[in-house]
């Protein structure tokens, strides 16, 4: 079934041209952020791994990344309130610039998990870019986030990383999402 076709998809909330550009300027600040340094972006599994790719291959720098995945979801569209390591960083942060590179910023509660386990790590500095956060994010949750690519509605997204039990995940463009938990 074509995409435009299927019911559970709504309308296209960031369209995929806008995308490119605003991870373009994101890599670009970056880039200015760290000039003479080589940072380390440390992406979250899985929602922020094409955001993660075009995001490096913006920065005008030599960077290097790395990998976590954490569940506070699981396969349910309502978070459970409890954030889990699932796969750890494989290379040493000390005394390195990173930047956690999210999706998207929900609740903040995996952010400010992932911000206090990094920061026992000692990194040499430690920020964060997220490429969605939604209007209901408490501002101070926000706070800390150096880049955000777009604020959204409070409303279920999917593609360009995001998903529902896994699906919508390649869409180019980021779409509402109409289904029902569960489905």
């Amino acid at each position: 079934m074509a995409f435009e076709a299927d019911p559970e998809l709504g309308d296209v909330l960031v369209p995929a041209a806008e995308i490119r550009a605003r991870v373009q300027e994101l890599g670009a600040e970056i880039g200015q952020a760290y000039a003479g340094e080589r940072p380390l972006l440390v992406g979250v599994l899985k929602g922020a791994f094409v955001f993660l790719a075009d995001l490096a291959r913006a920065v005008p720098a030599p960077v290097e990344y790395d990998l976590m995945a954490v569940s506070s979801y699981g396969s349910s569209t309502e978070s459970s309130g409890a954030v889990r390591v699932v796969k750890d960083l494989d290379l040493d942060i000390a005394d390195r610039h990173v930047v956690l590179v999210e999706d998207i910023v929900d609740s903040g509660l995996t952010l400010a998990y992932l911000r206090d386990l990094l920061a026992a790590r000692r990194p040499a500095s430690l920020e964060a870019c997220a490429l969605l956060a939604r209007s209901s994010t408490p501002p101070g949750d926000l706070a800390w986030i150096r880049w955000i690519g777009f604020h959204i509605p409070d409303a279920w997204v999917v593609g360009y990383g995001l998903d529902v039990a896994e699906r919508w995940r390649n869409l180019a463009d980021i779409r509402i999402w109409r289904g029902q938990p569960g489905s």
